[in-house]
């Protein structure tokens, strides 16, 4: 059954949770964040929360600054790498003042072409492919482009690079994400971690979580995690190939599919 405020009230209870982090992303695709009590979940859930979107990329202007957060109850997770305070997280959709979903919010772009795929009678299915970098942090604590490890494809690399990539299996399995295969890039220090196609707004979702899960897994271990497209001249660069596919809504059948 699908959650209800009443089922994630008692969940949040049952775990010990003391604060929710709810997540949106910017016209960029750049997690953002307001974190509230556990107290003021209830109100959240009834009301949604508002914040300032000014300053946010892609957002509103000063002078229609005001919108709030509706959290989709379906994402509420706990933040597993968070061992200080209790912390879950809820991904939320973006609302203007008069209740209307907001134009630049990422998932009501998707929404609005998965609807168009429906009116088609179509289902659309992704399942991404992310590469990333692990880099050393300097001595200041700032990220440099100095690779983790010497590892090339496919490589059996016996270092941290490998725990952290089990690390983040884990990691992301608690957050209801299903990985299929995990291995060295052909670049040093370069790694990609492949999960389970699905629905496309899902698997948003789960890229989204993904690259937020690895950056925090990497930090834990004086890491940086980078998913820029070429952080190294003349080294390969990293990319998030996509399998696609439509599927009928009415039989369930991949349309992609060639029958003869």
């Amino acid at each position: 059954m699908p959650p209800t405020a009443q089922t994630i009230l008692q969940r949040a209870e049952a775990e010990q949770v003391e604060f929710i982090n709810l997540q949106f992303s910017d016209i960029t695709g750049m997690v953002k964040n307001v974190t509230i009590p556990l107290a003021q979940l209830g109100d959240c859930l009834d009301h949604g929360v508002w914040f300032d979107g000014s300053s946010i990329e892609g957002f509103a202007r000063v002078a229609e600054s005001d919108m709030f957060l509706v959290p989709d109850l379906d994402t509420f997770a706990v933040i597993p790498w968070d061992k200080t305070y209790i912390t879950a997280r809820m991904i939320c959709d973006v609302f203007t003042p008069d209740n209307k979903p907001f134009a630049g919010d990422p998932r009501y772009i998707l929404r609005l072409a998965l609807d168009e795929a429906a009116q088609l009678g179509y289902g659309y299915n992704v399942g991404p492919e992310l590469e990333f970098f692990l880099f050393r942090n300097g001595a200041d604590g700032r990220p440099t482009v100095d690779p983790h490890d010497a590892a090339g494809y496919f490589d059996v690399s016996p270092d941290l690079a490998s725990d952290i990539r089990r690390q983040l299996v884990q990691v992301l399995t608690a957050f209801g994400i299903e990985v299929e295969a995990m291995h060295h890039e052909v670049a040093i220090g370069q790694h990609e971690i492949d999960f389970r196609y699905g629905p496309a707004l899902r698997s948003a979702d789960h890229a989204v979580t993904f690259r937020m899960a690895c950056k925090a897994v990497a930090q834990l271990h004086n890491l940086y995690a980078a998913f820029m497209p070429k952080p190294i001249a003349g080294v390969a660069g990293s990319g998030m190939h996509v399998h696609q596919s439509l599927s009928d809504l009415k039989t369930g059948k991949n349309v992609f599919l060639d029958a003869s």
